[in-house]
């Protein structure tokens, strides 16, 4: 038979519902959607815990206890590492203002090196030529970026504001003002460093910013948000997730598929080499109506898995989405290596034995 002889009959068989094509493609449908959907709905979560790990900033870590060179802090921001990269910044217990609109009432401040502005605001060129105040400080003074507060210490320009929820972090920034000094302007009290993924090596490096004294002895590295478990490693929760298999079962399902869809239409396919059809051509019409319906079963899952992925992908939609994707195209693989060779142990001679079992 000539190939569009054979691609011909394919297609009617598909279009006279003899293949049960329908039948066929709602199962794929289904099992790559469920199988898939589940292992991108458990890799959206793993995701989902990890930005509100970092948003909560139980990535920061704080040397306390000691005496911190500031310079030397500052400079762990270029030592690089991680997918953010490193930010790490220096603090310092400051004077308490006073506002002369408040007065009687006064706010704690710290002053920080300019990494510490870096990290607070989340960018990496952060005006340094004011004060930063907390968004409940703003909202109970009116101040915006921008703003002149004039208070008994004197006027204060406004250089920006951050926001600084309660989510179990160190309150102490909740109700201040962060006063940005240089990073050689003496030493400071406190080390901050905030790494995604945390590294190994966050506790040395924080140990490093030390300066040799007798109050340097009883330093410690601890958390800055301590609500969070500090053992947390993003890594090894991804690798050993349970849905990790599913493209393995996945294959297998499209193998069970695949030789049931073939099986079902074996004496179908005896009678057919019986009337004359090469075992060349019967094979190549098998292969042309499994892709076909599978191919589609494959592509409407990726469209599905897809569309989940970028409303419910908060990060990287796209790394989601192929993840996910391995279990649909291990179910399509399956589907065509199982129906190639079920379709390859049926043979001329078995007609009268499927025949009498129908």
């Amino acid at each position: 038979m000539r190939l569009r002889s054979v691609l011909s009959e394919a297609l009617r068989n598909i279009g006279a519902g003899v293949s049960h094509a329908m039948l066929m493609f709602a199962a794929v449908l289904f099992a790559s959607t469920l199988l898939g959907g589940y292992e991108a709905v458990n890799v959206v979560g793993l995701e989902t815990e990890a930005v509100q790990r970092i948003n909560a900033y139980a990535d920061v870590n704080a040397i306390v206890g000691g005496t911190v060179d500031g310079a030397a802090c500052d400079r762990l921001a270029d030592a690089g590492g991680g997918v953010m990269g490193t930010l790490a910044g220096a603090m310092r217990a400051g004077q308490q203002i006073v506002p002369l609109a408040t007065p009687g009432k006064d706010i704690s401040s710290y002053e920080v090196t300019p990494g510490m502005i870096r990290m607070i605001a989340g960018s990496t060129k952060s005006d340094v030529s004011g004060v930063w105040v907390s968004t409940d400080v703003a909202k109970d003074f009116g101040l915006t970026k921008g703003s002149v507060m004039q208070t008994e210490q004197g006027t204060m320009s406004v250089a920006g504001v951050f926001d600084w929820p309660n989510d179990g972090r160190d309150t102490r920034f909740a109700y201040a003002f962060l006063v940005p000094v240089s990073a050689s302007n003496g030493t400071f009290d406190e080390c901050w460093v905030r790494q995604w993924p945390q590294s190994g090596q966050t506790e040395d490096v924080l140990f490093s910013t030390l300066v040799a004294s007798g109050s340097s002895s009883n330093a410690g590295v601890t958390q800055v948000n301590k609500s969070f478990d500090s053992h947390y490693d993003a890594q090894a929760s991804y690798e050993q997730r349970m849905t990790r298999w599913m493209p393995w079962l996945g294959l297998a399902v499209g193998l069970v598929l695949g030789a049931f869809g073939v099986r079902r239409r074996r004496l179908e396919y005896a009678g057919a080499l019986h009337s004359g059809q090469s075992k060349g051509a019967q094979l190549l019409e098998i292969t042309a109506e499994t892709m076909i319906w599978s191919g589609l079963a494959c592509a409407s899952s990726a469209a599905l898995l897809g569309a989940y992925c970028v409303r419910m992908s908060g990060a990287d939609a796209m790394t989601v989405w192929l993840g996910a994707m391995r279990t649909p195209c291990a179910i399509f693989a399956g589907v065509m290596v199982s129906s190639m060779l079920v379709g390859m142990t049926i043979r001329e001679t078995q007609l009268f034995r499927f025949f009498k079992q129908r």
